[in-house]
């Protein structure tokens, strides 16, 4: 009875936070940033790489695996417009218990001046953003299938305004290691305001993700395809009238099999690895949704596409990604990962 109970709750809160979902209006959207270096060059969202990176944790917490104990991770990222954003984040595992990890994400939007209606300089103040990541996975069935979840306790400071929250993400990996397969599925941000800027609560930025990641068992080559935003089939933006003429090039209207198959890709995001040793890799991405809606189609130059790399040298994995957004540029990442074991053996 208990066990329906929760169960019947789990489903009208997925449901609810469904329908809440519209484009830019939820909160806490700083949640979806991607942190680490190598998910950016790998197109942004991936929740289906199994390679004991605990960076890959923050995407799905079903990727928490024993091989990150003692694993300690920092991430930084050189945002737009002198905004900066990073991940730090630390795993333990528990034998016959499972696996840990805690790590804190936080976006700075850096100092504003303020000024009353006359433009008159009032002093300065800043914005930012923070969310605590709680972890634990536990292998089941042999250890091919593993579960996760992520408590996520957020504060937002904007001006005067604050705002806490509370969000939580369920995420389930499959692993086979006979033929190289990872499936991954993870239901991200479930949760509400616990006090909100206003007095008016927002929604979270609800997502379901899947990913499916395969290496060759004779080639340096791992691919992987992310499906995001499982929640809504249309992610289409009609640009409004009053709009338009801040876009150059607009593409004709879509219709029929052209919308369709405008409407699939927007959920699909591809990764490529080239895995030289276990000391280097190369990876590229794309991004259908982000080149679609950041273009400018006059120009489309390289918008949506996304590269990297990372290597070892001696504790340290080093590793640094570059995301086009736009013509305007794009954000670099940096990663830097130990294991903390190393040095004490």
């Amino acid at each position: 009875m208990i066990r329906g109970t929760i169960l019947t709750g789990l489903l009208l809160l997925f449901f609810q936070a469904g329908l809440a979902q519209k484009g830019g209006e939820s909160t806490y959207s700083f949640l979806g940033l991607s942190n680490a270096a190598r998910v950016a060059a790998l197109g942004g969202e991936l929740v289906s790489l199994m390679d004991d990176d605990i960076n890959m944790v923050f995407h799905n917490p079903a990727l928490l695996t024993p091989g990150m104990h003692n694993n300690l991770n920092l991430n930084y990222v050189n945002y737009f417009a002198g905004v900066n954003y990073g991940y730090a984040s630390y795993g333990y595992a528990a034998e016959g218990i499972g696996n840990f990890a805690a790590g804190m994400h936080y976006v700075n939007y850096g100092t504003f001046d303020r000024t009353d209606e006359l433009g008159q300089s009032q002093g300065t103040f800043r914005a930012s953003e923070y969310a605590m990541n709680l972890v634990y996975s536990r292998s089941i069935l042999d250890t091919l299938l593993t579960a996760g979840v992520n408590l996520k306790p957020i504060f937002s400071s904007l001006e005067q305004y604050t705002s806490l929250g509370i969000a939580l993400d369920i995420g389930v990996t499959y692993y086979q290691p006979r033929t190289l397969t990872t499936v991954g599925l993870v239901v991200k941000n479930i949760g509400t305001q616990i006090t909100s800027y206003t007095g008016k609560r927002e929604s979270l930025p609800f997502e379901i993700q899947a990913g499916v990641t395969q290496g060759l068992a004779h080639a340096p080559f791992r691919f992987t395809v992310t499906f995001q935003h499982l929640e809504r089939w249309d992610l289409t933006y009609t640009v409004p009238d009053e709009e338009e003429a801040l876009f150059s090039g607009n593409e004709p209207e879509k219709s029929g099999f052209d919308m369709f198959g405008d409407k699939l890709m927007r959920h699909l995001v591809f990764g490529t690895e080239f895995l030289l040793g276990e000391n280097l890799h190369l990876d590229v991405g794309y991004n259908y949704k982000r080149r679609q809606e950041m273009k400018v189609n006059a120009r489309p130059g390289m918008v949506g596409f996304s590269w990297g790399f990372g290597f070892r040298v001696s504790k340290f994995h080093i590793a640094f990604g570059r995301a086009s957004y736009h013509l305007a540029g794009g954000t670099n990442h940096f990663s830097l990962t130990t294991n903390l074991s190393e040095f004490y053996r």
